[in-house]
C-alpha cells in the first residue's frame, strides 16, 4: 500500500477523474451520488506508482495475489444497482483493493468488507482514508459465510463471478433488502443480478448486463 507522503492529486488527475465522470455517463451511469464519488476519490491511490498516467483509463489493473482493481464502469454499475442511501449498512464481499469499498463509504454507507486473501487484507492498516471513513470495519474470512453475529445488512456487493447465490449470504440480508451478484453464465462471462429479498423470504430477480470477474472462491488464503 502507498502512503500519504508518496502520494500527489495533481490537476492533472483531477482533470482525468473528471473526463473518466463523462465516459461513465456516456455508458449510461446516472445516478449523481455515484458519480461524485468516483470524481472525488483518487484511483491512483489504489494503485502502483506505475500506473499514476493511466490510473483513469477506464479498465481494469493488476494489483497484489493475482487480483483486479474492478474497471471503473464495474464499479459505477454496480454500485448504481446498489441503490445506496445514507447510513445503511452494506457488506461487501472482496475488499481487494479497497477502491469500491471508499466509494461506498464516499456515497454515505456503514461498510463491512471482507477479504478472504492475507495479502490483500494486510494492507488493510494502512487504509488511507481512514479517518474521513472510519466506520469501514475491514474483516479477513470466507465471504461465502459473510459475517452472521452483525447481520441483517441492507445491502450486499459480491465484487467475485459467484457459481450460484450464497445461501448464508442471502440468510443475512435484509427483508427488502438488495444483492447485487455477478453470477456465472459460462466460464467467460457473468450476469449481473439484482436480487430483492420478499416478505416471505423468497426473492426478485433482476437481470442486467454481463461481465468478467475473478472467481469467488471458498476458504481462505495463509500467504
Amino acid at each position: 500500500m502507498r502512503k500519504w507522503e508518496d502520494l500527489v492529486d495533481t490537476y492533472l488527475h483531477k482533470g482525468l477523474r473528471k473526463k473518466l465522470v463523462e465516459i461513465l455517463k456516456e455508458k449510461g451511469i446516472s445516478d449523481v451520488k455515484v458519480l461524485e464519488a468516483i470524481h472525488a476519490i483518487p484511483r491512483h491511490y489504489f494503485l502502483d506508482s506505475a500506473f499514476d498516467k493511466i490510473a483513469y483509463e477506464d479498465r481494469a489493473f493488476p494489483i497484489a495475489a493475482d487480483q483486479t482493481i474492478s474497471q471503473p464502469y464495474t464499479v459505477a454499475y454496480q454500485t448504481q444497482l446498489l441503490q445506496i442511501k445514507k447510513g445503511e449498512k452494506v457488506l461487501e464481499i472482496g475488499t481487494g483493493s479497497m477502491y469500491q469499498t471508499t466509494v461506498l463509504a464516499a456515497m454515505g454507507a456503514q461498510v463491512f468488507t471482507i477479504e478472504r486473501q492475507k495479502q490483500l487484507f494486510e494492507q488493510t492498516p494502512t487504509f488511507l482514508f481512514k479517518e474521513q471513513y472510519p466506520t469501514i470495519q475491514f474483516f479477513f474470512g470466507d465471504g461465502f459465510e459473510g459475517l452472521p453475529l452483525l447481520a441483517p445488512f441492507d445491502k450486499i456487493l459480491i465484487t467475485a463471478a459467484a457459481p450460484k447465490i450464497p445461501e448464508k449470504l442471502w440468510a443475512q440480508l435484509k427483508v427488502s433488502g438488495k444483492m447485487i451478484i455477478p453470477l456465472d453464465e459460462s466460464d467467460a462471462a457473468q450476469r449481473m443480478l439484482r436480487l430483492t429479498k420478499k416478505k416471505d423470504g423468497s426473492v426478485k430477480q433482476e437481470k442486467f448486463d454481463t461481465f468478467s470477474f475473478v472467481p469467488m472462491l471458498e476458504g481462505k488464503t495463509q500467504k
